[in-house]
């Protein structure tokens, strides 16, 4: 796959991919709608100040981390293109609700909600897998994340001058909020006439279950509930800096925190109900999988994508202070970060691609964001200004690139599964977020860019003794097992040889 074919609207493989990273788009410019119209929402409401909305945008991304995992299951179960539509149309509720907000609870619970479409990244993974063949999946998973991900620059662009401009008055900032939530609901409609989960002919390949992923051994299983741990801890950890910041009580911190571990020991339960039948039954060699390339791959989406949100989260301030930059010149230099995401990130897919081994170019991605951010950290005022900028912008390209390399690779884990793979490693790009801004509180820019630099470099070892070379990483076909096929098979109604998955099935 070219960078010309994205221009080839006839073939329907590419439309499915520009509707779908567009959906994505739509879904962050809607999720990060208040960072832009903080002030004027200060300004209006009079009673809310900065540690308001600095407690929302915590809570923003509280959410974010279970329905990940929550929509991986749910998309293997019913298909990306119903849980996208239904997820885009149900969220512009609470963003309806949050733009006519005039409490803190309506504020609070409304925005904790609409942090549930911060999953809608891992929808389109899966949908892009079944259009795309593992030869050129790296470029297209790229492409779908690169300029979806573009929606939350969009919203910092555009959303001021609609309520300012186009608007205008004192709630101006309520109406380009309600934008926002009308294009949600309208593209959710869009992409279900508009979408087909799979090409005509070639049924979804479901997992058995999908309320817990399979695993192939007792040993993964293990393995599986101990990465769940993280999941629920990052929720707590969140939820405990908001104690801290004087917004819920002690009492209702510890509610919370019991909400946490019954969900934990739920979805422990899930993964018994699940996997210990079919543990007790056996499964074939020929069928299994090694669950140490999903905790790989959810470690370099902690070190990459939980590295990204916590940088763009510090760096108009560090820029500010460092370098005596006026707010709004800091807060441009600091959006180059992100705005590279969208040449980095399909480049990073399209050398998973190209290079002839996805597994040496993680360890590369990795390696080169750990040396990056020791350079950041390196930043002083003694710095020019330029010198400073160019070592932002080394270090954002292998971030992002090492989000393209990861996501490249995670629909050749185990087909059948690959939306509980994807739920899981991006659930873990937010709890490196959460882990990551929670340190932040408590040391030095300088200090802080190291200790990210020393979890690119944990990730690195832990890919480079763990992660394997995917079957069938350059093929025309994912790699299937005789039972996958012979499943596939059965669902078929209109089977072709263009098709047809059985040539792939392993002997």
């Amino acid at each position: 796959m070219r960078v010309r074919d994205l221009f080839t609207f006839k073939d329907e493989k590419i439309k499915m991919l520009h509707l779908t990273w567009f959906a994505f788009f739509v879904a962050f410019f809607a999720w990060f709608n208040m960072a832009p119209l903080a002030s004027s929402m200060m300004d209006d409401m009079g009673w809310l100040t900065a540690e308001h909305i600095a407690a929302l945008g915590i809570i923003n991304v509280i959410l974010t981390i279970p329905a990940r995992i929550i929509i991986g299951s749910l998309l293997d179960r019913y298909g990306p293109r119903v849980v996208f539509s239904t997820l885009l149309v149900v969220m512009s509720i609470p963003t309806f609700i949050f733009a006519f907000g005039d409490t803190w609870a309506q504020l609070v619970i409304s925005r904790l909600v609409l942090g549930s479409i911060g999953a809608s990244f891992v929808i389109g993974i899966r949908l892009v897998s079944e259009w795309f063949p593992p030869k050129s999946v790296g470029f297209a998973e790229g492409i779908y994340g690169g300029w979806g991900n573009f929606g939350s620059s969009a919203a910092s662009m555009m959303l001021p001058w609609l309520a300012l401009t186009i608007f205008g008055g004192a709630e101006g900032w309520r109406y380009a909020m309600v934008f926002t939530g009308l294009v949600c609901l309208t593209y959710g409609f869009v992409y279900y006439k508009k979408v087909r989960d799979t090409p005509e002919g070639r049924p979804l390949i479901k997992p058995k279950k999908a309320a817990a992923m399979e695993v192939s051994s007792w040993k993964d299983m293990a393995q599986l509930i101990i990465w769940t741990i993280p999941i629920g801890g990052a929720v707590a950890l969140s939820f405990w800096r908001i104690e801290e910041m004087g917004f819920i009580s002690m009492q209702l911190l510890y509610i919370i925190w019991g909400i946490v571990a019954l969900a934990f020991f739920f979805q422990v339960y899930q993964i018994l109900k699940v996997n210990v039948p079919i543990l007790k039954k056996g499964v074939p060699k020929e069928d299994t999988y090694r669950f140490k390339n999903v905790g790989a791959l959810n470690s370099t989406y902690f070190a990459n994508f939980g590295a990204e949100l916590a940088i763009i989260s510090m760096l108009p301030i560090f820029f500010q202070q460092t370098f005596s930059l006026s707010p709004a010149l800091a807060g441009i230099v600091a959006g180059s970060f992100a705005f590279i995401s969208l040449v980095a990130r399909p480049l990073g897919g399209v050398l998973s691609d190209r290079m002839g081994s996805r597994r040496n170019v993680m360890l590369i991605y990795m390696l080169g964001i750990s040396v990056g951010l020791v350079g950041m950290g390196m930043i002083d005022s003694s710095w020019p200004i330029i010198l400073a900028l160019a070592m932002m912008i080394f270090t954002s390209m292998f971030v992002s690139g090492g989000e393209g390399a990861t996501f490249a690779m995670v629909p050749m884990v185990k087909k059948r599964i690959t939306g509980q793979v994807a739920g899981m490693a991006g659930a873990y790009g937010n709890v490196g977020a959460a882990f990551y801004l929670t340190l932040f509180t408590f040391v030095t820019p300088q200090q802080f860019f190291f200790i990210l630099a020393a979890g690119a470099l944990v990730s690195f070892t832990i890919c480079y003794f763990t992660l394997e070379e995917p079957k069938n990483s350059f093929d025309d076909e994912y790699y299937l097992t005789e039972s996958e096929a012979k499943s596939l098979t059965q669902q078929e109604t209109v089977p072709t040889k263009e098709h047809a998955y059985a040539s792939n099935v392993k002997k």
